[in-house]
């Protein structure tokens, strides 16, 4: 019975992180070191930042309220 709710805990963690876009900075993270892995890599603090000016400059990324 623990196994079957972690496994659940797991999912609904999962789905949250992907709904959210959390997950998109360890999704890039990967692909870095997979392509380059002598590259550096920005901190989540840049990346989010870079990520929020792109998505304020093309309106392709979709509508933005605030």
């Amino acid at each position: 019975m623990r196994s079957v709710l972690v496994r659940a805990a797991e999912g609904v963690r999962w789905y949250v992180r992907e709904l959210t876009g959390e997950s998109a900075y360890d999704r890039y993270v990967a692909h870095v070191r997979t392509h380059d892995p002598d590259a550096t890599v920005p901190s989540r603090r840049e990346f989010e930042r870079a990520r929020t000016d792109r998505q304020d400059t093309d309106p392709r990324q979709g509508f933005r309220c605030c």
